[in-house]
């Protein structure tokens, strides 16, 4: 076999012109610009990446063909979700050759998901209309008890969403009961089956909050929580909703419906009651104040009773106190008698004999008398009367407490004993009738 190494006559002619490699795939680019660009595709997303320029790069393809496509930093930053290999798009944008390595190439400005167009347009319609009827104030949105009594949850059984739900719930407050209802997430059936699980937990008592969760998908998929229906079953529980449906760029109506949106189900269950460990170290932080504030009112009690013991004192001494001032008067008294009067012996010695005895018998009164005084102060003191059984009851500022009508359930109140102190709490309180 011998080849021909001549041009035949049609190569010839067109050598008449030898192009640059690049010039040519500038002139096939421009052939390209004219004739189809700007230019829309359909088709599925392969090796999407994100540069860190910011720039995204990806092919996009069908069953009969694959597209290399670049979309810049200005467009990506447009983008409303985070597109996925497999998932289905429209792209728009302008067809041409990448020089540099002469490649077929979509510049791509926009993207949106395949048969987002349509939907999206009935989600802003549904969106403004359930808007103007105020089914999204924030005036109407109720805040998420901290501590509810049970938690329903609103999901598919067998979603991956439930599972996540279960998990942090589980891990943060696993002494709080949850009710589950479960629903279709996805499909034509979705919005009525999740309408009538909801139903089924309103009717469910205690349960102080709901979580209505799904996992990520398409919007065709997360489709049924953009249900009029839906929304007003929502607007009309008895208990604050949480939606988590999605991620975090994904919204739906049942988010601006619900009083709170989470950006995932696992966040759902994180934001509807307070982790038990944070409990817990509130309660040592209640426990440690109580205990200063009864140590402080038991110091202040023992205080006000050394400063009333101080002006009581001690009887005896007080006693005392009295005979020395009787004896000073009773020396006084005899010296101006006798230093005034010139009387005989005999009349001195009775006159002081009669002024001894009612000296003595004074003295005597005075003594019994302090005596008595005394028993009765011993009688007032509040030690003995605690000892035979009663006790001292103040509130937590030291204020006597003397009527139980002052009083109220769950009070903190202390108790003076004859041996000590006792902090106690009010269960109940039963007065008396007055006759």
């Amino acid at each position: 076999m011998t080849f021909d190494t001549e041009f035949s006559d049609e190569f010839k002619e067109a050598a008449r012109r030898v192009w640059g490699v690049g010039a040519l795939c500038k002139a096939v680019s421009d052939a390209l610009q004219s004739r189809f660009n700007p230019v829309a595709v359909k088709g599925e997303v392969s090796g999407f990446t994100r540069a860190s320029s910011g720039h995204c790069y990806f092919s996009i393809k069908d069953s009969e063909g694959q597209l290399r496509c670049a979309m810049f930093k200005r467009a990506a930053s447009q983008l409303g979700f985070a597109p996925k290999d497999g998932e289905s798009v429209e792209v728009f944008g302008k067809l041409g050759v990448y020089e540099a390595r002469g490649e077929l190439q979509l510049v791509v400005e926009s993207m949106r998901r395949a048969g987002v167009g349509t939907l999206f347009e009935q989600f802003l319609k549904l969106k403004a209309k359930l808007e103007e009827e105020g089914l999204f104030d924030a005036s109407r949105k109720r805040s998420v008890p901290p501590m509810p009594r049970r938690i329903g949850v609103v999901t598919s059984a067998n979603a991956a969403a439930l599972h996540d739900v279960c998990t942090a719930l589980a891990r943060r407050v696993p002494h709080i009961e949850v009710v589950l209802s479960p629903a279709i997430v996805q499909g034509a059936e979705a919005p009525a089956s999740l309408a009538r699980a909801l139903q089924l937990l309103y009717k469910v008592p205690n349960v102080d909050v709901i979580l209505l969760v799904r996992g990520g998908g398409s919007i065709e998929d997360l489709w049924g929580f953009n249900d009029e229906g839906l929304a007003r079953t929502i607007v009309q529980s008895p208990c604050p909703i949480i939606s988590g449906v999605g991620h975090e760029t994904d919204f739906t109506i049942t988010d601006f419906c619900a009083d709170l949106r989470a950006p995932t189900p696992t966040a759902a269950a994180e934001l509807c009651a307070v982790p038990r460990d944070v409990l817990m170290r509130g309660l040592d932080t209640l426990g440690e104040t109580l205990a200063r504030a009864a140590h402080l009112s038991v110091d202040r009690a023992q205080q006000r009773l050394d400063y009333l013991q101080e002006r009581v004192g001690r009887p005896s001494s007080r006693l005392h106190l009295e005979q020395a001032k009787l004896a000073q008067s009773f020396n006084r008294m005899r010296n101006c008698l006798l230093k005034p009067l010139a009387i005989s012996n005999n009349k001195a010695q009775l006159l002081e004999m009669r002024l001894a005895a009612g000296v003595k018998d004074t003295v005597q009164r005075e003594k019994d008398r302090l005596q008595r005084s005394g028993i009765r102060l011993e009688l007032l003191d509040p030690s003995l009367v605690l000892k035979r059984g009663y006790a001292w009851l103040s509130d937590q500022q030291g204020v006597p407490i003397t009527r139980a009508a002052k009083l109220s359930p769950k009070q903190p109140v202390n108790a003076v004993l004859g041996d000590g102190e006792v902090a106690l709490e009010v269960t109940q309180v039963r007065l008396n009738s007055l006759k």
